[in-house]
């Protein structure tokens, strides 16, 4: 457990949640992934290669703009809904119904073969801002280096993570193979907080 460290004044890095999923189930309930309407990540200035978005869930209001709205938009609002594409992925309606918090955006994001995301941060995306950032990683391999405050992050396939954005974190795919992690932001409540709290797996600093 990570409480001893909690009581010294540290924050969480990373954490693995104690819930898993089926990313064979998770794929195989959306449509053929190369065929999704990915778009391009508008901050360029962040990383080498193709990183690229689908959006999943948005703000209520950008229901029928553009991908790259529903995806990237600072708006701050409190009505979010789910699109197409999630309505139809009943693996995907599961994995966001077994969460006990109130989630926000989410996504599919996809860092092709050999692409590196640089070292940045998302100020203000943290537990201890009162929000949060989970990833499951659907496609990925051991060449995937995903690091947060400059230690790496121990992902698997399935696995649910709450990473710690408003640290310095970047990824650099090593493989062969792209990977797709589903992206979940949410707003943090007292089940998020125990769970970061007693990860078995996790990283105070």
């Amino acid at each position: 457990m990570c409480q001893n460290h909690q009581l010294s004044g540290q924050v969480a890095a990373f954490a693995q949640l104690s819930l898993c999923f089926s990313p064979l189930d998770i794929i195989n309930s959306l449509p053929e992934l190369t065929t999704l309407p990915w778009v391009p990540h508008v901050n360029t200035q962040h990383y080498q290669g193709q990183w690229d978005v689908v959006p999943l869930r948005c703000q209520a209001h950008h229901k029928s703009a553009h991908e790259i709205l529903q995806s990237f938009s600072i708006d701050q609002g409190e009505h979010w809904t789910n699109l197409p594409l999630l309505q139809n992925s009943h693996a995907l309606v599961e994995v966001l119904a077994s969460l006990p918090c109130p989630v926000k955006a989410v996504r599919l994001m996809r860092l092709r073969a050999g692409a590196e995301i640089k070292p940045h941060q998302d100020p203000g995306l943290a537990l201890e801002f009162g929000e949060a950032r989970l990833h499951l990683p659907l496609r990925s391999d051991e060449h995937l280096i995903f690091n947060v405050a400059e230690h790496r992050v121990p992902m698997q396939c399935g696995e649910l993570w709450y990473l710690n954005a408003n640290m310095t974190h970047s990824v650099h795919n090593r493989s062969t193979e792209d990977r797709i992690n589903v992206v979940i932001d949410c707003q943090s409540n007292a089940w998020l907080t125990h769970q970061v709290y007693n990860s078995a797996n996790c990283l105070w600093v």
